[in-house]
């Protein structure tokens, strides 16, 4: 007995860590196959012993929200599910009653307050007592309807999700994005509880709903006392619920069938299946437990195990500088696909295993999707964790970071730590390689296909390898390598913008070759003092651009892909140019135009200058909110420099015109 009770005591210390990594710090320090069965194992411990220590995670409905967003207390607790990864548990469960058989989505859970036809509060789940609210971002959900019919007071629950389709565009457009967002779930957690609900705007999160919670003045005999009947009264209101399938003990092996056929194919992330009682008046009368509802039970998909042979561990870098671990094994069948490989995330975890090359392992894929490792059978150990780095050939240290071992590139000049610049160097403005997107470059880097930019230009160095990359095949790669030739043929502005110096920029760039007529060994090698005279450097500029060039380093690879390159000389611009001499920087959003570059785009075209900053030499500030107190407006005010809305900037454009 006391054995057991010291088990329990462990379980609940490594469980409480693991759910606190993944559900505050959106991070994993196990699979989770592996939390399931320590989840599995503390509660059986308990039922046996008949001991339940009160910080155990079976007692716990969820984790202290940790942010600075408002809290606001449930109405009603938001409780757990009970599970089973048992489709005959289901069917005992479920009995003679009619079910609902739905999708268990995997985002984040909100309530909505709708008053007077209108939404009035939005609220996370938080732990399940206290959530955070996030009207202002709920505003921001694609599918959210801000004013619907019904009048009376509403609430209803359902789940903040960004879609696979979404968050794999996201990925490769928003620039911050980093290793935290491995999976929509945590890119959308970090989306709904925004402080800027501008930057929830951008991330396409949308809701499904759930649960109607309670409806004013609408009684259950209404809805004929059916969760159905609730459901499709919320679709009638303009809501978006969550797939449903009715069910009974007879059809439901069927039903679970066809949820896991469609389980690959699913654009909205989900770990499991929700059952929950038609019957609203039997699930109520039913209660509670102290952590779960007895009106609906989650089911998780009894995982597909395959026993195969580790053989070998590749490291691959990231930008953060992190070398992540992954299996590659003797392929296998899990799902009706074949799979080799699968992340181990950190040394941690590959020791917790005990993982070395030729042992015989466990596989299956999490939520019928992320190829995991199960178990290792044979732990022979880890061994031979790589002493340099696999991009770069720098030297590498492991850090334990909260008691998480990983592997480091300690090289400040890796190409892996440099996505960044290679991102910017294929964008639109730049080289406009299409095809290159973030994620592939950071493939295409890790494997030593591109060190410097002019390795661009020579895919076809790699052809074998590419076409048999995941996600790729002949015709990905005929696109790759003829995007890549559209643009070898360019402009001069274009390329210096790619480069990255600091600070320079497109409508800097263009600048330089206006004032250099495009003469780019001029330019390179001109002085601080010589670059000072060009509109719009300043001394911050001239020391950017003139350290960049006195790297010989750099010149290098300036020279090797200009070889690659043939610069096309663009026309001078005719027509008047009203805003020469003029200095303008944009700020907030846009009405008359598609976006802030678009405007640019037009100011440049008439002989003015876009920049970042308000300085000295700003001649207009552009801001729809003129009167609000940015730090951009504040700073335009000190220096005295206009303040102008769109409407005043059309204005000014038509009277320019005129006089010119």
């Amino acid at each position: 007995m006391e054995d057991k009770i010291k088990r329990i005591k462990e379980l609940i210390q490594i469980v409480n860590e693991a759910g606190k990594a993944y559900y505050q710090e959106d991070r994993e320090i196990m699979s989770n196959y592996e939390y399931d069965a320590l989840y599995d194992e503390l509660a059986a411990l308990e039922k046996e012993t008949g001991v339940v220590f009160a910080g155990s995670p079976t007692q716990n409905v969820g984790y202290q929200v940790l942010s600075e967003l408002p809290k606001e207390a449930h109405d009603r607790p938001m409780l757990s599910l009970n599970k089973t990864k048992s489709v005959d548990e289901l069917r005992e469960w479920l009995g003679d009653q009619k079910g609902l058989l739905s999708w268990k989505m995997d985002g984040l859970t909100v309530v909505l307050t709708y008053e007077n036809g209108t939404l009035a509060k939005a609220v996370t789940r938080g732990n399940g007592e206290i959530g955070e609210v996030i009207t202002n971002n709920a505003k921001m959900f694609v599918n959210v309807p801000l004013r619907i019919a019904y009048q009376g007071q509403l609430v209803l629950r359902g789940e903040a999700v960004i879609r696979y389709s979404d968050f794999e565009r996201i990925n490769e457009e928003i620039e911050d994005v980093d290793a935290k967002y491995k999976n929509p779930r945590n890119l959308c957690s970090g989306s709904v509880r925004q402080l800027n609900n501008e930057i929830t705007a951008r991330r396409s999160v949308r809701f499904y709903a759930f649960a109607l919670v309670s409806a004013g003045d609408v009684e259950d005999a209404e809805f004929d006392n059916s969760r159905e009947k609730q459901f499709q009264w919320l679709q009638s209101q303009g809501f978006e619920t969550v797939e449903w399938k009715t069910v009974t003990a007879e059809t439901i092996s069927e039903a679970v069938h066809e949820f896991a056929e469609a389980v690959e194919g699913n654009d909205v992330p989900s770990d499991g299946l929700v059952l929950l009682y038609d019957d609203i008046a039997y699930g109520e009368s039913l209660g509670r437990t102290a952590k779960f509802p007895r009106d609906s039970i989650a089911f998780k998909w009894a995982d597909e195990i395959q026993e195969t042979t580790l053989s070998y561990i590749e490291w691959s870098a990231s930008r953060t500088g992190l070398i992540n671990p992954v299996a590659v094994f003797e392929p296998v069948e899990l799902e009706g696909t074949t799979v080799s490989r699968a992340s181990v995330h950190n040394i941690s975890i590959m020791e917790s295993l005990e993982l070395g090359v030729g042992d015989r392992i466990t596989v299956y894929k999490a939520n019928m999707i992320i190829p995991q490792i199960a178990d290792n059978l044979t732990r022979s150990g880890v061994k031979d964790i790589p002493k340099i780095c696999p991009v770069c050939g720098g030297g590498t240290e492991i850090r334990d970071m909260s008691g998480i071992k990983t592997l480091y590139c300690t090289n400040p000049d890796c190409q892996a730590k440099k996505i960044k610049s290679f991102t910017l160097f294929v964008s639109r403005d730049a080289l406009n390689i299409d095809g290159l997107s973030e994620a592939t470059l950071e493939k295409f880097i890790s494997a030593g296909f591109i060190h410097e930019y002019s390795d661009m230009f020579h895919l076809d160095r790699h052809r074998e390898a590419i076409v048999e990359m995941d996600g790729f095949g002949e015709k990905s790669y005929e696109n790759l390598v003829a995007a890549a030739r559209r643009a070898s043929v360019t402009t001069l502005p274009r390329v210096i913008y790619g480069l990255g110096i600091a600070g320079i920029g497109l409508a800097n760039a263009k600048m330089l070759c206006r004032h250099f007529h495009s003469d780019f060994e001029t330019m390179r090698r001109a002085s601080a003092e010589e670059l000072t005279e060009v509109d719009g450097i300043g001394g911050v500029l001239a020391e950017a651009w003139t350290a960049f060039f006195a790297s010989e380093k750099n010149n290098g690879i300036v020279d090797r892909l200009l070889a690659e390159l043939t610069i096309e000389t663009e026309p001078e611009e005719e027509g008047a140019k009203p805003f020469e001499g003029m200095t303008f920087v944009i700020t907030g959003s846009v009405e008359h135009f598609a976006n802030r570059k678009e405007l640019q785009a037009l100011i440049e075209s008439k002989g003015g200058k876009a920049t970042g900053s308000v300085t000295g030499k700003t001649t207009y500030l552009i801001n729809n909110d003129t009167t609000s107190n940015s730090s951009k407006n504040k700073k335009a005010k000190e220096l005295g420099i206009p303040i102008l809305s769109e409407a005043d900037f059309l204005n000014l454009l038509e009277e320019k015109e005129r006089e010119s």
